[in-house]
């Protein structure tokens, strides 16, 4: 008797142990003390699939950048694959017969997350092709859908005085570049002489370059440091270090201090490069332009298909974050006013729970969601055959993904996976993936995994959890 109650015993405990074993390896992390929720599943035919693993997948935690899947989603949801966002100039007046525009030029900025020099240039050729050969009165930047979006992250609060990365860009709906000036270095003739810094977008030195890299030997190496900083209301370009005679030139990006303002520097550079002056100077403005305004020119950006590639194969913070102010429907929408529109779509979702999401990019470390949450979203796309090619296009394949971190595991791993990561280390570490698998007989599964840390947690590589997650992924692919 004693032996077959401990047996029934085992048995019912057998599909817990199951789930337990699917993540054997990541669980592993948990005796440093790092909080874990999993879940990977297969995908039904119109019912729940079998549940492969799982460790706390209800547990809300934070999923720093696979935040971006959600924005990724909603916005296809919205607007569907291929929706292109529109930039326009306008009038206040009708160009004359000699094409001289008596009144104010306005950039009616679209909220494209992808607008760049080249789609200004395209605006100016075509306002030349609509025959505006002069402007009387002013260059008018609106930003009147949102911008400037106030900071809610250190990184951005920081970035309005001072910063030395490309990741952290202020937000505005006539922001070109991601928000980010770039500078070339290029080595001068000789060693010893200064290095020769220039703007990548104009001819004119936009914006003021504080140029201190010097010009070394053939062979010397490179090495450069950056920070844009900002002096009595203008941008400053500080640029540091070596550079090789032989080597080839180098761009540097850095976030400015005022997207829109950037918008208006350039473009009026561009103008006046195109023969087209402006009397009045430029400004920024968050109001709209008037209803009797003309039409003069106008720029497409790429379709949304292609966006979300960009934004989440790059993690690109700047563009889930514009894509989510797009999403909300409140006037001159914050941050997290963007965010409560993702999470009406994902509350939308059958099974998907409570989640929060205060940014589309996961810089605001306040973003819950469940690892079960997510694979309720990812499941959901599976579902639509319209939408799912251009969400699952945009995620990586660890074998030949952009981000070369993700490049780890066996075979199997490599290439029967498509995933997103995030990650933050302030104010605690935070790792997660999520995406798609395929097995060895061809069925889909979907998988998430989300790793906070503490104030007391060690630090925690790629390596180490990418190699774990590979293992255990390997052994549900291959059973399968």
């Amino acid at each position: 008797m004693p032996f077959r109650l401990l047996a029934c015993c085992l048995l019912c405990l057998l599909p817990l142990v199951t789930q337990a074993q699917g993540f054997a390896r990541l669980a592993e992390l948990a005796e440093d003390g790092f909080r874990i929720g999993a879940e990977a599943r297969l995908l039904g035919n119109g019912e729940p699939g079998e549940t492969l693993g799982s460790i706390e997948p209800r547990l809300a935690l934070s999923p720093a950048s696979v935040s971006k899947v959600y924005v990724a989603a909603a916005a296809l949801d919205r607007f569907g694959p291929q929706h292109r966002f529109t930039t326009r100039l306008v009038g206040t007046a009708e160009p004359d017969a000699a094409g001289v525009l008596d009144g104010d030029l306005i950039l009616d900025g679209g909220g494209d997350p992808a607008l760049t020099t080249e789609d200004l240039w395209r605006l100016v050729q075509r306002l030349h092709q609509a025959g505006v050969r002069e402007v009387t009165g002013r260059l008018v930047i609106s930003q009147w859908r949102f911008g400037p979006v106030t900071c809610i992250t250190t990184d951005r609060c920081e970035g309005q005085h001072r910063v030395d990365n490309a990741y952290s860009a202020l937000l505005s709906s006539a922001a070109i570049n991601y928000g980010n000036w770039c500078v070339t270095v290029a080595p001068a003739r000789m060693p010893g002489e200064p290095a020769v810094v220039t703007s990548c977008d104009s001819q004119t030195r936009l914006p003021a370059i504080d140029n201190r890299v010097e010009t070394k030997p053939d062979d010397s190496g490179t090495r450069l440091t950056a920070e844009r900083l900002t002096r009595d209301g203008a941008d400053v370009m500080r640029v540091g270090g070596q550079i090789s005679t032989n080597a080839h030139p180098r761009e540097i990006y850095r976030t400015s201090s005022d997207p829109a303002g950037q918008t208006a520097e350039l473009l009026m550079a561009m103008l006046d490069q195109a023969g087209i002056p402006v009397a009045g100077g430029a400004v920024t403005t968050a109001l709209e332009p008037p209803d009797t305004a003309h039409r003069l020119a106008a720029v497409d950006g790429e379709p949304l298909q292609e966006l979300l590639l960009r934004t989440l194969n790059y993690s690109n913070n700047f563009m889930a974050d514009t894509l989510a102010l797009d999403l909300a429907e409140v006037p001159r929408p914050n941050l997290v006013q963007a965010g409560d529109a993702i999470e009406a779509f994902a509350r939308g979702l059958p099974g998907h729970g409570e989640v929060r999401l205060d940014s589309g990019s996961g810089l605001t470390p306040e973003n819950r969601t469940t690892a079960a949450g997510v694979n309720v979203l990812l499941e959901s796309l599976f579902r639509r055959p319209a939408l799912f090619p251009s969400f699952v296009a945009a995620l990586q394949s660890p074998g030949n993904g952009v981000m070369r971190f993700i490049r780890r595991g066996s075979e199997t791993f490599q290439h029967h996976v498509m995933l997103k990561t995030g990650t933050l280390n302030q104010p605690v570490t935070v790792r997660a993936v999520a995406g798609y698998f395929r097995t060895r007989t061809g069925r889909w599964g979907v998988f998430s995994v989300l790793i906070n840390g503490t104030a007391s947690t060690p630090y925690l590589s790629w390596s180490t959890v990418l190699d774990r997650l590979s293992v255990d992924l390997d052994a549900m692919i291959a059973s399968h």
